[in-house]
């Protein structure tokens, strides 16, 4: 039996697109996501990949940690589900999305429910903050 190679695997984000035709060009960082579901969809993408350095340059600066170690994260991301979004369109300042992404830690599932805020920052779409659901 064969296995997908990366370049055909689906996306993380669950968009039903190939890694290289939806969040590999945003982490290449060869291209800037269009809207704020695209950013978010690209960040869980780069959680579930462990891709940091994408992670930071898609954060606002007034909200970024100094670090980010996702290399010691015992998380297992297994899924994303957009609830809804309003605002975050091409034309837009700012916009959110709530989400809930499902994850495995330490053999037992989890969920993280959020509405995320995000604004334009230098011409591009970075995440501002969120409020976790419980």
């Amino acid at each position: 039996m064969s296995r997908k190679s990366p370049v055909a695997a689906a996306c993380p984000c669950g968009s039903g697109l190939a890694y290289t035709l939806c969040c590999q060009p945003f982490h290449g960082m060869s291209a800037f996501p269009p809207t704020a579901e695209a950013l978010m969809r690209s960040r869980y993408s780069a959680f579930a990949l462990k891709h940091a350095e994408y992670l930071r340059f898609s954060w606002h600066p007034d909200t970024c940690p100094e670090s980010l170690d996702l290399d010691d994260e015992p998380l297992k991301w297994l899924g994303l589900t957009i609830v809804s979004t309003d605002k975050g369109l091409a034309g837009d300042l700012e916009g959110r999305v709530e989400f809930v992404a499902r994850y495995k830690a330490g053999g037992r599932a989890g969920r993280l429910a959020e509405k995320s805020r995000f604004v334009r920052f230098d011409g591009r779409w970075v995440y501002l903050d969120g409020e976790v659901n419980a």
